[in-house]
């Protein structure tokens, strides 16, 4: 095939791959009351193979918004809420004595847990004890389990949704940093507006409720995963997402006044990947077939928030990562476009 038509056969597929995330997006939309922003950013964290941490009061949607995606894609969903008595084997599974037919040999068999599930809601994460959080590194990571020496694969797509809330701190493990740097995203879950809420009470207290109709089947959601990693970045723009996660490191030379001042740690490489990917996904959607410097800055917050762990001080004057990310890119976009 000449470069022509493959160019030709690469725009249809792009095109594709906006048609399919935006009915997906418009199903999530007949149900889910506002939060744009959410469903749009839980969409591109999908579509790039990353989970998400919601952070927000109850009663926002945030299970809703799971099941919703679940109906859309027609994949399997499981919801577990995380307590301080919950344990590993209730979330990976575990292996139960089979007894044999007609007298035979018993037999271990491996009953599969809640986590084999292609989107998992974790409700109140912090709510378990850091034994069973662990539990969930190795299957965000690595898409399998291991129990009794035996690996177990993951149905793909595996997408974690985990939410956290920000209130009730009392007799909560906050999650170590290696935890939260497996989260792709961190998501702000907000109050809504008054119209909002009544548009709520319109859909939730009368006799017919909207449902999510299937738009797309799961194997898609892999495609499109595939597909959005085909679109190019400029080895500029590749150093520009370096530089504002180089910026994060008080130690660096790149580190703005506030970084310096109020960050223990700054994000780790996977916060640069998370930048990029998504840079890339938003890139499709804007109908551009390159990366731009604007998706790189519209991906820094909710790529970096969870992954700058502030110091003593930053913590004792209730600084916010999102204000140190903003001087972030205030400060590193004039000296990369210079550069």
């Amino acid at each position: 095939m000449s470069d022509e038509g493959n160019l030709e056969r690469v725009k249809a597929e792009l095109d594709r791959f906006r048609v399919d995330f935006e009915a997906i997006r418009g199903e999530l939309g007949r149900v889910i009351v506002g939060h744009d922003e959410i469903v749009r950013e839980t969409l591109v964290a999908l579509v790039a193979g990353g989970h998400v941490l919601l952070e927000g009061v109850p009663g926002l949607g945030k299970t809703l918004l799971v099941k919703t995606l679940s109906d859309a894609l027609e994949l399997s969903f499981q919801r577990i809420q995380f307590t301080p008595d919950l344990m590993p084997a209730d979330l990976i599974g575990t292996n139960v004595m089979h007894e044999g037919e007609e007298g035979g040999p018993r037999r271990f068999v491996f009953q599969r847990g809640p986590i084999f599930a292609n989107l998992l809601l974790a409700d109140e994460i912090n709510r378990a004890t850091p034994k069973t959080q662990s539990a969930l590194l190795e299957a965000m990571q690595e898409r399998s389990v291991t129990v009794a020496g035996t690996t177990h694969v993951l149905p793909p797509p595996f997408f974690v949704l985990a939410t956290q809330n920000p209130l009730e701190m009392e007799g909560t493990y906050p999650l170590p940093e290696a935890q939260l740097d497996r989260f792709f995203f961190k998501l702000l879950v907000k109050y809504p507006s008054a119209a909002e809420l009544e548009s709520i009470l319109d859909r939730t207290t009368e006799a017919s409720n909207p449902h999510a109709a299937r738009v797309c089947a799961g194997d898609r959601v892999v495609e499109l995963s595939r597909l959005a990693r085909q679109i190019p970045i400029a080895r500029e723009l590749k150093r520009y997402a370096v530089a504002i996660v180089m910026a994060t490191h008080p130690e660096s030379p790149m580190a703005t006044v506030a970084a310096r001042r109020y960050v223990r740690y700054g994000s780790s490489p996977r916060g640069a990947q998370a930048i990029v990917l998504s840079a890339k996904i938003r890139a499709i959607l804007d109908h551009r077939y390159h990366v731009a410097r604007e998706d790189l800055r519209d991906s820094a917050h909710s790529a970096l928030r969870h992954r700058l762990i502030l110091n003593f001080e930053g913590q004792a004057e209730n600084v916010v990562p999102d204000e140190i990310i903003d001087e972030i890119l205030r400060e590193v976009e004039p000296a990369t476009a210079a550069a």
